[in-house]
């Protein structure tokens, strides 16, 4: 895998010290996955996130389970079989433990990582790893972005964090892009839109393609996604959800 590295501006101990105030144990959401066919975009997948209260070596943890397929009758096209699961500390919000099990494209996956924060180590099958402060996994950097202050930043900015994934460092970052209003499967909404540096892999293209809208309240769950893949683009709206920390305020409107 080869990743986009772009070196930032200031360290990533800046955000060392987030907390969490976006999300908690219980919160369950579902997503639609539509792919492009001919312009036209069918429901040809699924995708649910899970967070429940575990713990990792007698610490507390947020045990978060993400799941994708895509619909039987879209195997032919692109099969997806995607399991993810982070354990991330309470305190910190860093990743104690991730685990990996693709099935994409016929590509197959299994990747299990322990971090070690008094270290700064990552111990995998394939050895020790030196990983800066408050690195992140795939699916712990989508609730570390959900705590960001977007107040603070301005349409542009890029806010810099390391991701460690097939045993490499990766410097990322995930571009602001201002608010506005996104109308979705599910309804409308006032939202934080942003794009994230994307690392290349077997099903998503790298670089600054893909484009995130997160709901513009105390929640910030993820809204709708888009990008282009390695076979034409999708596009993954949030379908329902249960148990959020706050009341979901910045729907306008259902559907």
């Amino acid at each position: 895998m080869t990743g986009l590295a772009w070196k930032p501006v200031e360290t990533g101990d800046e955000f060392c010290g987030i907390r969490n105030l976006a999300f908690d144990a219980g919160e369950n959401i579902s997503y639609n996955v539509f792919y492009a066919v001919m312009g036209l975009y069918v429901n040809a997948g699924s995708a649910n996130f899970v967070v429940t209260q575990d713990h990792v070596n007698n610490r507390p943890a947020y045990h978060v389970v993400g799941t994708g397929s895509s619909n039987p009758s879209y195997d032919w096209i692109f099969k997806v079989r995607d399991r993810y699961e982070t354990f991330i500390d309470t305190a910190s919000m860093q990743p104690l433990k991730f685990i990996r099990d693709i099935n994409e494209g016929g590509f197959k996956k299994y990747e299990n990582v322990t971090f070690n924060n008094q270290t700064n180590t990552a111990v995998t099958t394939n050895g020790v790893f030196k990983v800066p402060n408050c690195v992140q996994d795939v699916m712990s950097s989508i609730y570390y972005a959900r705590n960001i202050d977007f107040s603070k930043y301005n349409p542009g900015d890029k806010i810099p964090f390391t991701m460690f994934l097939d045993n490499e460092v990766y410097n990322l970052y995930i571009k602001y892009m201002g608010k506005e209003t996104v109308k979705t499967r599910y309804g409308k909404f006032r939202a934080i839109k942003f794009k994230p540096l994307l690392v290349k892999g077997t099903m998503f293209e790298g670089g600054e393609k893909m484009t995130v809208w997160v709901s513009d309240d105390m929640n910030h769950i993820p809204l709708r996604i888009e990008s282009p893949i390695v076979v034409g683009s999708v596009k993954v709206d949030m379908m329902q959800y249960r148990n959020l920390r706050y009341p979901l305020s910045s729907m306008i409107s259902f559907r």
